[in-house]
């Protein structure tokens, strides 16, 4: 195996090992056995556990973030919302052992990357489409974060759900959270007041 070929193979193990059993139950030890190497060969290329979980949280986080930021540019406000809770859920089915990996918790992923940076990243692009839809529409633009962190946390935390439950279909899923958020966002109030108490 050349280098890159190499390293390319220690990647998608520690992929699958971390996905598995999380980065505290994954040791180099096992990344080594099951690429067939020696321990030294995975600190060769990574210089250790920590340098491997980088390297595989941050392919993740752009690939994530690629799905994502791709689908919302211009169209309808619904479409980009259909076409981003889609996207998710793609993320999802596709590559679940990466979505596994970016919803835990760990102290590595905190310095190169966590779920919620990548759900922050998300929602600051939705901010900028929402802002501009708020202005048109004669809402007050200030109030563009709080929605779109709320829509992008609605999704998010249903793909974490789904991951495991699976049904109903990722089309039928999504379709559910568009109704949810477009039928609540189409008749907004300009200035929304709990009705409790």
């Amino acid at each position: 195996m050349t280098g890159t070929e190499r390293r390319q193979q220690l990647l998608n193990v520690a992929r699958a090992l971390f996905a598995e059993k999380g980065f505290d139950g994954t040791s180099i030890e096992e990344i080594a056995h099951r690429a067939n190497v020696s321990k030294p060969v995975v600190y060769e290329h990574f210089g250790g556990k920590e340098g491997i979980y980088a390297v595989v949280v941050d392919r993740e986080t752009q690939l994530l973030l690629e799905r994502m930021v791709s689908t919302l540019h211009g169209g309808h406000p619904r479409a980009m919302l259909e076409q981003a809770a889609t996207a998710l859920l793609s993320y999802v089915e596709d590559s679940h052992d990466g979505f596994r990996i970016l919803v835990r918790d760990s102290p590595v992923a905190s310095s190169t990357g966590t779920f919620s940076t990548v759900l922050n990243d998300i929602a600051s692009q939705v901010e900028h489409i929402l802002a501009q839809q708020f202005a048109a529409r004669g809402y007050d633009e200030k109030l563009a974060a709080l929605y779109a962190q709320a829509l992008v946390g609605m999704v998010a935390l249903t793909g974490q759900w789904w991951l495991d439950a699976r049904k109903p279909k990722r089309d039928e899923v999504a379709a559910h959270l568009v109704n949810l958020a477009w039928n609540g966002l189409s008749h907004l109030e300009h200035k929304p007041k709990l009705r409790l108490g």
